[in-house]
């Protein structure tokens, strides 16, 4: 459509839609939205079984074509209060069921090989693979029925025609032929099959669990309701009933309702959820407060900027679903390979019983070999080589310190060629520690600090009174201690009044604040330390407060590297601390002071320029991130949130995990390969010979079997893997302060219209500075260059790739 006739676009419609059960589900429902008139996208996420309409269509219309093809709907509305999020327990029982049905049935197969025969009488048999058969597969025929009359294939109709074929030729057996003259029947393999399969759903249910729990942790930091005051009165309101303009009232040691400005108060605000960085923030008069973040020790009065889905919260958790629903289920190889082997199977058993019947009159025999095509291309390898190969693959993962939590991380971390890490929490402590004391008698200025810090708990204290206990230093009793919101705090110690705080508070006090450059620059918080004697007020010296890098941080990068995998820092703190960090790890591409939806952004053009990104982080504001990469990989020490998010979790914190999550992915995923293929080759040599008459039955359920256990073995060898040695230096490197900072150019370039002219313009700065970082907004037209090339190159060369640069600083 021309872009001059276009009518001005309309926010997305979200249908919640019940009934779906697979990918081949949200394909469904996916094609059924995009073949009605007016819609220009649509995405549908399985795990928060949600779909996202863009375009113009009536809601009515969006309704009736997913009901036409075969499910519920419903429309939601963008304000309306966040659905109770379904986090019980999986439907396990059904696999339970299958297995002690299925146990009896497969027991005497193995008994057999040391001359027990425990074969069970043909009626029992039956009895016991009947309910597997027809109660706990009833939902393969129902989907393998939905698919064909989809006109697709996938895993659920290949497991209802083989194990039907196994069954029926079973119950064939043991109706027309009496006594011990029976032949071998093969109810074993159906139930068995089925049980499997049932295995493999429930560990798939489990997956899409977590990310419905991501969602759901992030929905609980939003309180429910707020205490508003009107006409003088403080009442308290639902959160939904809130509305902008409102005065909140935000105690103590309460969150923040929703997004506002501070209009009278002075506090410290914890906002690591959507900064990602330790220490709380002062707020006073004018500051913005996002919803969702802690008050520490001030009463504030905050007027509502905005609320509902319109809050920084609300957007963050919208990003974490769009990124999840973008990143649609990759469908998995069975159903790829079954769309065409379903129907190829079909027809060569059908060839065979009409070749063997018209040829040789024998319908009977015609029958059987027709049978036994079905029965050596009956699933039973195919069921076994995803879920043996992940169950020994993440067992041994586990082990050591790794949890992988789906299929899909381990499809795509073997590709990984750039790993993106988050700074304070994974590559850093992600606590403050007390880094520098600079005064006439630092030993003084620290016992004086401690004193004075003895009754806080803000985190700043905790660095103090921890490194005062280190050095072993006597503690003088401090009276008359209080907070001073947004600045220190003061007590007084052996007769003198002792205040510690931030310039703010200095300048308060009318003395001068100098000698933090260098440790500004680092990013690190300073501290000053001031006595007052009635009044006469000294400085004493200052503290300055900063991170540690994690023990194995730098191994870590250097693995990294030495795989052929490029780092990446991306960060909300400053830029000082973040290249302070970058150099003392070897990292080269650096992304500071990077807010959520910005992180997510970050993600998506690397991935634009054709990288298997992995994303490493531990906070609230990472799960964006985390989520819009391809491999998301959460540490263990941060929030259920990032974990939730994230299809592989490292359960110690420890970066050197990365490298093995990376290896173990690859080992299993290697071997989920080679069990499929392992499984087909059989189905490749075993159909031929059964439609040539030259595999009977017996000997296709034995060759059968035989795949089973070749899958099973080659799977169990992953139980061999080790992590590489970890090193473990004695104590943590302390980040290093930096000198400067790669000076950032923001230009506005005119005539980008699509990735392509992304690309271009990338390439062009790259080829003037192969080190560049750039970020480039399509719809604004602004580029931001971090380069320590001079900005007039960089213009030209953007200008000589047909781009004009129309503006720079």
């Amino acid at each position: 459509m021309d872009a001059n006739t276009t009518s001005p676009a309309q926010p997305p419609v979200t249908l919640a839609i019940d009934g779906m059960t697979c990918a081949s589900c949200v394909a469904r429902v996916e094609k059924a939205l995009a073949h009605v008139p007016g819609v220009t996208g649509a995405s549908v996420n399985l795990a928060t079984e949600k779909a996202r309409i863009d375009g113009a269509a009536p809601p009515a219309a969006l309704l009736a074509a997913v009901e036409a093809a075969g499910y519920a709907a419903r429309i939601e509305t963008a304000d309306a209060p966040a659905a109770p999020v379904k986090t019980g327990a999986a439907t396990w029982w059904p696999v339970a069921i299958g297995a002690l049905l299925s146990i009896p049935l497969v027991l005497p197969m193995f008994l057999a090989p040391f001359g027990i025969d425990a074969m069970l009488p043909g009626w029992v048999q039956w009895l016991l693979a009947t309910p597997v058969q027809f109660w706990l597969g009833a939902r393969f025929y129902r989907a393998g029925w939905s698919a064909l009359r989809a006109g697709a294939g996938n895993m659920d109709l290949l497991v209802a025609i083989g194990t039907s074929a196994a069954y029926g030729l079973s119950l064939y057996l043991l109706l027309t032929q009496s006594g011990h003259a029976v032949s071998h029947l093969y109810f074993e393999s159906s139930a068995v099959v089925i049980t499997l399969v049932l295995l493999g759903k429930w560990l798939e249910g489990r997956a899409r669990r977590q990310t419905i729990e991501a969602l759901g942790a992030l929905e609980r930091l939003q309180p429910a309701d707020a205490l508003v005051r009107r006409d003088g009165a403080d009442v308290r309101v639902p959160l939904a009933a809130l509305r902008v303009g409102d005065v909140m009232v935000v105690k103590p040691g309460e969150r923040v309702p929703a997004d506002g400005v501070v209009l009278e108060g002075l506090s410290h605000v914890d906002e690591s959820l959507l900064t990602g960085e330790s220490l709380p923030l002062a707020k006073g008069p004018a500051d913005a407060v996002v919803g969702g973040a802690v008050n520490a020790e001030g009463l504030l009065l905050v007027r509502a900027s905005a609320v509902g889905s319109a809050t920084t919260l609300a957007q963050i958790i919208r990003m974490v679903e769009d990124a999840q629903a973008a990143k649609a289920p990759i469908q998995r190889l069975v159903d790829r390979v079954s769309t065409v082997f379903v129907p190829v199977v079909l027809a060569i058993s059908l060839v065979t019983l009409l070749a063997w019947g018209v040829g040789t009159g024998d319908w009977q025999g015609a029958l059987l070999n027709a049978v036994a095509v079905m029965v050596i291309a009956c699933p039973c390898a195919l069921g076994l080589a995803t879920p043996t190969a992940i169950m020994v693959g993440t067992g041994v993962a586990a082990r050591h310190g790794i949890l992988i939590k789906d299929a899909e991380a381990l499809e795509t971390a073997h590709a990984v060629d750039v790993v993106v890490f988050d700074k304070t929490g994974t590559l850093t402590e992600g606590r403050p520690r007390l880094l520098a004391l600079e005064g006439p008698d630092a030993t003084r200025l620290l016992t004086l600090a401690a004193a004075v810090q003895q009754t806080s708990a803000h985190p700043l204290a905790r660095a103090v009174l921890d490194e005062a206990a280190r050095r072993a230093l006597p503690v003088p009793d401090a009276t008359d201690g209080r907070a001073l919101p947004g600045r220190g705090v003061q007590a007084d110690v052996d007769g003198a009044t002792i205040l510690l705080g931030n310039r703010r508070l200095m300048n308060d006090l009318g003395v001068s604040a100098g000698g933090a450059e260098a440790h500004e620059a680092a990013g690190r918080t300073v501290s000053w330390l001031a006595e007052q004697r009635g009044d006469a007020v000294t400085v004493l010296g200052l503290l300055a407060f900063g991170d540690q890098l994690k023990t194995g941080a730098q191994d870590a990068v250097a693995r990294l590297v030495a795989r052929g995998i490029t780092p990446v820092l991306l960060t909300g703190d400053s830029a000082g601390a973040a290249q302070g960090v970058a150099r003392a790890l070897g990292i080269t591409r650096v992304h500071a002071e990077v807010l959520p939806a910005d992180k997510a952004d970050v993600i998506a053009a690397l991935r634009q320029a054709g990288r298997t990104v992995a994303m490493i982080g531990d906070g609230i504001n990472d799960a964006p991130a985390l989520a819009a990469a391809d491999v998301g990989m959460a540490m263990a020490t941060g929030t259920d949130v990032a974990m939730h998010s994230a299809g592989i979790t490292l359960m110690r914190g420890d970066p050197m995990l990365v490298a093995d999550a990376l290896d173990v992915s690859q080992r299993t995923w290697r071997k989920i390969r080679q069990n499929l293929g392992w499984a087909f080759v059989y189905n490749l040599i075993g159909v031929p010979l059964a439609a040539f008459g030259l595999l009977n039955p017996v000997l296709a359920g034995a060759a059968m079997a035989l795949s089973s256990v070749s899958v099973v073995a080659n799977a169990l060898l992953l139980r061999r893997w080790r992590a590489a040695p970890h090193s473990t230096p004695v104590t943590g490197v302390p980040v290093p302060p930096t000198k400067g900072e790669l000076p950032m150019y923001e230009l506005t370039v005119a005539d980008m219209t699509c990735k392509h002219c992304v690309g271009r313009v990338t390439a062009a700065v790259h080829a003037v500075d192969p080190a560049a970082t750039v970020n480039i907004d399509l719809a604004s037209g602004k580029v931001r260059i971090d380069s320590a090339a001079d900005l007039a190159p960089l213009a030209a060369a953007i200008d000589a790739a047909g781009y004009p640069v129309t503006a720079g600083t």
